[in-house]
């Protein structure tokens, strides 16, 4: 799999962008921006809630989800 480099690290919008699809297309059940940056995510209601550092850190999340989900479709190889 070729990565590719960032030219900015990623912002509080675009992360929040994420967020909103991921919880939208049901693969996180919440994530909330709390005051100092950091995300509150939780895959399923009674999951635990997990604390993500900041805006790259649900950029990251949303790659792993989508790496996932592609190497499960046999039609992406």
């Amino acid at each position: 799999m070729k990565t590719r480099t960032r030219s900015s690290a990623p912002t509080v919008t675009e992360a929040g962008a994420w967020a909103d699809v991921l919880v939208r297309r049901g693969l996180l059940h919440r994530a909330v921006l709390v005051p100092n940056g950091q995300w509150l995510v939780q895959y399923e209601p009674d999951s635990p809630v997990r604390l993500l550092a900041g805006p790259a850190e649900i950029v990251e999340l949303a790659a792993a989800i989508q790496y996932r989900i592609r190497s499960k479709d046999p039609r992406t190889r």
